[in-house]
């Protein structure tokens, strides 16, 4: 391949991915915000929060469907500050550190939460949960690059 035509592939591969990256992120921010709606979901957190130190606290505020729609709420109010960068990349900022908080958050769950890792022929790796929440290591490195990327257009 021609040097010349090389710094055109990777601009062009980068811009690429960025829009990837970052409506891959909207969009499974909204799939996940809209899903805790739902009492399948908020029965399914009722194991992680009630383990968090972090957010515990919220069946202290509002019962279990409660806790499970504020977070959906916040997810989907993160997804759309994230998805207005193009038109305002400072409330998108706002968004990627929400979004950051929130992973880290989750991947606390990790160590707070009993059962999320299993033990098969001395191996230790995630059991159901736990591999549902490692993806957020992902997430949380997308919502990290959204914020560089936001930052960088303000």
């Amino acid at each position: 391949m021609s040097t010349s035509i090389a710094p055109v592939i990777a601009a062009a591969a980068e811009a690429a991915a960025g829009t990837i990256l970052r409506y891959g992120l909207v969009i499974v921010l909204l799939w996940f915000g809209a899903y805790k709606f739902t009492a399948a979901e908020a029965n399914a957190l009722r194991p992680l929060l009630g383990n968090s130190p972090l957010l515990r606290w919220l069946y202290v505020l509002t019962d279990v469907e409660g806790a499970s729609r504020l977070i959906g709420t916040t997810e989907i109010l993160i997804a759309l500050l994230l998805a207005i960068r193009p038109f305002a990349p400072i409330p998108s900022a706002v968004g990627s550190v929400g979004a950051i908080a929130m992973f880290t958050t989750t991947l606390s769950f990790l160590v707070t939460t009993p059962g999320v890792w299993a033990r098969v022929d001395g191996f230790v790796f995630p059991s159901d949960v736990g591999g549902f929440l490692v993806k957020d290591v992902f997430l949380l490195g997308a919502a990290l690059w959204t914020l560089g990327d936001a930052l960088g257009h303000s």
